[in-house]
């Protein structure tokens, strides 16, 4: 199982406010597909590359959103048990900070 798998409480800080968003991480068939859930809206999960490293794992997607706005965005977390950061982007925007913790 891959250290990723499994139910997120994440928070994205952007430059309009804190986002709290639930990340869900499945393995199925040695592929990992996810979703995103904000109260807005529930969207999956693009292009999601899981890279094993000497203490945690590197993992980028893709995903877009229509709430607030619509907006294409790229995620690069550090993965190291059962805590999470890194950021995100949105084109040309600043990076936004990614802090998450695993759901027991």
């Amino acid at each position: 199982m891959t250290s990723v798998v499994g139910d997120w409480d994440v928070r994205i800080k952007t430059p309009v406010g804190t986002l709290e968003v639930v990340y869900s991480f499945v393995e199925q068939d040695g592929a990992i597909t996810g979703t995103a859930q904000s109260k807005p809206e529930s969207v999956p999960l693009r292009d999601i590359t899981v890279v094993e490293g000497v203490d945690g794992q590197r993992v980028t997607w893709r995903q877009t959103v229509t709430k607030p706005m619509r907006l294409k965005l790229e995620f690069d977390v550090q993965v190291h048990g059962d805590h999470l950061t890194g950021h995100s982007r949105a084109g040309r925007l600043p990076r936004s900070a990614v802090s998450g913790v695993r759901r027991a």
